[in-house]
This record gives C-alpha cells, structure tokens and sequence, in this order.
C-alpha cells in the first residue's frame, strides 16, 4: 500500500508552467471611533497578457477585470448597521445593477445562517456572484476582528476573561477545534466532549 501524500509532496517544484490569471483577495477589520466597526473586502481579477473582452474591448496585461469592494459597518454583535460597495472593474456595464441589493443585507447578523440569508437576499439573478464570494468570508474576518481585538483591550485593562456559557462559534468547526480534540481540552476544557443537547 502507498504511503499517503503529505503536504510537502502536495508543494513540490511543479511542472513547467505559465502563470496565466491572478485573483486577489484581501479582508481587513477597522474599528471605528463611533464604537462601530468596518469589515471590508476587495477583489482584483488579471490576466497576465493582453485579451479581448465582448464590452470592454481590449485589456492590456494586469488590467483588472475584475475590481471589486465591500464594506460592512456592524456592531458589537455583528448585527449589519450599513453597507458599501464599489465597482471600479466588471466585464459589463450591467454589471453595476448588483450594487443596490446589496442594501438586503442591512439588519442580518455574520454569524449562523449568513450563507443562507446571502443566497435568499442575492442568490442567481439577485446579484453577483463575485460579491456574493467576498460576502461569505466577511463573517469570519469579523469574528477574527471583533472578539479578538475586544479580547485584546480586556487584557489590556486589566480585566478577567469572561465565563462563557456556551462554546464559542469556532468550537466544533474544523479539526484543531474539535470537541473530542487536545486543543479544546487545552484551550477550552469547559467545553471539551461538549455535545449540542448539553446546551442550557
């Protein structure tokens, strides 16, 4: 029996190749001096030749095909008080249509459901796939943004953590944070072997 790939073998020198198309992504978290916070979002689609496109005629090497950005201000709880968003580069000029939808979202949480209350507010037709990618993965830069940085001015004030009475949301989610798992036993051990009909 062969032994199974490991990570290094998946990164090894690849085959001759030519780099052809680059998607940029990139998530930052801003806390605002209002108490608010920003979440936002930007996305840049290239191509590393020049190519035709049916709306925008010829594109020259590195220009964005794509060039798109969100920003989500929300609250404490994660609740969406506002929204913007921005198209410098799309493919067509009906492109532009998607930006008024993007206000559905206002008074949704990220947090449970946020993939779903995405497809019923913007799914198909209703919006952009490209916005929709960028919009599922704000959730956690929040959650990497707001906790953390709260978390991070609690210690800095002196002040103790706070008792959780329930697993926080990461808990259970991938492997490192599984329940049965010694990151849980080490980091959360009031939650380790927790099961969903424990909850109170």
């Amino acid at each position: 029996m062969e032994d199974a790939v490991s990570i290094g073998d998946v990164f090894a020198a690849p085959a001759p190749r030519t780099h052809v198309h680059t998607r940029s992504v990139e998530y930052r978290g801003y806390r605002r001096e209002d108490g608010l916070w920003d979440i936002e979002a930007e996305l840049t689609d290239t191509k590393t030749y020049t190519h035709s496109t049916p709306d925008r005629g010829v594109l020259q090497a590195g220009t964005p095909l794509h060039g798109m950005a969100i920003r989500l201000t929300v609250d404490d709880a994660m609740k969406i008080t506002d929204i913007a968003v921005r198209m410098a580069a799309a493919p067509f000029p009906e492109c532009q249509q998607a930006k008024p939808p993007m206000a559905r979202l206002i008074g949704h949480t990220l947090g449970r459901g946020w993939r779903k209350a995405i497809e019923h507010a913007l799914g198909g037709t209703q919006g952009c796939a490209h916005l929709r990618e960028l919009l599922f993965n704000m959730a956690t830069a929040a959650y990497q943004t707001i906790p953390h940085y709260r978390n991070h001015l609690r210690r800095l004030a002196g002040l103790p953590h706070p008792v959780l009475k329930r697993p926080p949301p990461h808990l259970g989610k991938c492997l490192a944070w599984d329940f049965d798992g010694p990151v849980v036993k080490r980091h959360y051990p009031e939650f380790a072997g927790w099961r969903p009909h424990k909850e109170s």
